[in-house]
């Protein structure tokens, strides 16, 4: 007779399988081992772990990019001649890859927790690949393109530096089971200093950070200036049609100081106001004269002018995706806009006593009103009635003949130059963008009497540094979004910071400490087991759990009389 008794018995292993499956199609128990990872595999884990890092970057470069898609789209639209928002197929892929890639770094993570070999499916090497390719090829496009945005990463590290040094501490921190465990089952001495070395100068390396994130708004909150003055750019572009009356009223009913627009001569001499070369992206200027959409805007009169449209357009772009939360009055006045010249907004501006800053584009060569065209402009601005002193004028072009005829307007700048020479030229303002002023420039400005304006601030985060770096006045797209931070969103005082920072870092020590304890005890408790005692209460609890599935078993053969 034959007696069968199961000697092993082994429980379903279903979050191993899972992570073993998902990772390298290992899901059956003879497929996986706990031997040493391969160097090509081991190439192909620092492949996965660059992508990651890059994916990040990436990742976090748009997601603070926020505040400039309106400028990412325009030049596209300068490159396509078609409009629409490119920055959706970018950051939905974006999305997709960083989560793909960030699933097999938890994946390979969890793969050197458990002692397993790594070893990546086929599959996910060639999604590995394509998302390191595509990555590489974005990050290379934009840094043609588009290459002054990369400013915004410095820029937004004096918003969120000091949080994302806790999170990165805390997510090292945590690894340091990964990295005990792994020095505590080693036999290799030389592969356990190589593994604290790093892990060690890493962890060092965070807790030192502190000393090199400089942020603006690490700051004594009674040396905090006032809350800086918003200037509607294009009014209210993101609630109506840009450079319309009814943008600049929008943008006066958010309570902006000031009103910034974009100013064309046309060719009986009114200044106008548009922003782009052409009529084709803001009006109807297609359906109307066909055969000239592709002119410049300047090549057109005044009374042609008036007969374009300049709100359907933005009913149907829907630039900013507003356009759904507009109530159906807001809607009829914007489809009835039409061009606006530059006396109608000085009026407007003067009604309000608000203040204008308007970027004057010269015609082409053969415009009529080539030689003429700043004296147009200033007529229009003194036939307006507006008091000079509410008017930022910043062409370079004949400023000294400009500040004798109109000496009450306040000289503004595009452009960054010493103290000596804005104070030659009588410069008492400058219209710079965000990334072309350091927190130390603005500091050195405002000491020399000069005020400094900075566009386009959007973002709360970005009106919050800037505001704790002393800027006194930003143009903004986004009115309504600002008109709701009556504080800067973040603002603490250097001892207060230096006490989060020591505290963390010795919390972190002591985890860290405490982990490599334990994970120490822990496997020299396991290495003292005897074998036989493991496999004697494997039995034992064996015969007290019938329900146990057998994988394996072993028969015992023991003869009986028949």
């Amino acid at each position: 007779m034959v007696k069968h008794q199961p000697l092993q018995v082994y429980e379903r292993q279903l979050c191993l399988s899972c992570i073993t499956g998902i990772y390298g199609c290992r899901w059956k128990r003879y497929q996986r081992s706990h031997d040493d990872t391969t160097k090509w595999e081991l190439l192909w884990s620092l492949i996965l772990l660059f992508t990651f890092c890059l994916l990040l970057v990436w990742f976090y470069f748009w997601w603070e990019a926020h505040n400039d898609y309106n400028e990412f789209n325009w030049f596209l639209y300068n490159r396509s001649g078609e409009w629409s928002d490119g920055t959706v197929p970018i950051l939905a892929t974006t999305a997709a890859g960083f989560t793909y890639i960030a699933f097999l770094m938890v994946l390979a993570l969890c793969h050197v927790a458990l002692g397993q070999q790594l070893n990546l499916h086929w599959l996910h090497k060639i999604g590995v690949s394509a998302a390191l390719l595509t990555t590489v090829i974005g990050v290379i496009s934009v840094n043609q393109t588009w290459g002054q945005e990369w400013d915004v990463i410095p820029i937004s590290l004096q918003a969120t530096g000091p949080f994302l040094h806790i999170g990165a501490l805390a997510a090292v921190t945590a690894l340091s089971w990964i990295v005990a465990g792994q020095v505590a089952r080693s036999e290799k001495t030389m592969f356990q200093v190589v593994v604290l070395l790093l892990y060690l100068s890493v962890l060092l390396g965070l807790y030192m950070v502190p000393l090199y994130i400089s942020s603006p708004c690490i700051m004594d909150p009674s040396t905090l200036r006032q809350r800086p003055d918003v200037i509607g750019h294009q009014g209210a572009p993101m609630l109506a049609p840009e450079n319309t009356l009814w943008s600049f009223q929008r943008a006066l009913q958010m309570n902006v100081t000031g009103l910034e627009a974009d100013v064309a001569i046309s060719v009986d001499g009114v200044p106008f106001l548009m922003h782009d070369r052409t009529l084709r992206r803001t009006t109807d200027v297609g359906k109307v004269f066909p055969d000239r959409q592709m002119e410049d805007a300047s090549s057109f009169n005044w009374t042609d002018l008036q007969q374009l449209n300049a709100g359907k357009w933005f009913l149907k772009d829907d630039p900013f995706w507003t356009v759904n939360a507009l109530s159906f009055r807001e809607k009829a006045l914007i489809a009835n806009q039409s061009v606006c010249s530059l006396k109608q907004l000085l009026r407007l501006a003067s009604y309000h006593n608000s203040t204008v800053v308007f970027r004057l584009r010269r015609p082409p060569p053969e415009h009529p009103r080539y030689d003429s065209w700043i004296n147009d402009t200033l007529q229009a601005v003194q036939e307006s009635g507006v008091p000079q002193s509410l008017v930022m004028w910043t062409p370079d072009e004949h400023r000294a003949q400009v500040r004798q005829l109109a000496p009450g307007l306040i000289q503004t700048s595009l452009e960054k130059r010493r103290l000596e020479r804005l104070h030659l030229d009588g410069i008492s303002r400058l219209l710079l963008r965000y990334n072309q002023a350091s927190t130390q420039e603005i500091g050195n400005f405002s000491q020399s009497n000069i005020n400094i304006t900075l566009y386009t601030i959007n973002e709360p985060w970005l009106y919050s540094v800037l505001w704790c770096s002393g800027v006194s006045s930003v143009s903004s797209e986004a009115s309504h979004i600002l008109k709701k931070v009556p504080y800067p969103i973040w603002l603490m005082r250097p001892d207060e910071y230096c006490l989060v920072w020591v505290s963390v870092d010795l919390i972190s020590f002591a985890v860290v400490i405490g982990i490599f304890i334990f994970q120490k005890y822990r496997t020299s408790g396991m290495r003292s087991y005897n074998p036989e005692q493991i496999m004697l209460s494997a039995a034992a609890v064996r015969r007290s759990s019938r329900d146990l599935n057998v994988m394996k078993e072993k028969l015992i053969f023991s003869g009986q009389p028949q």
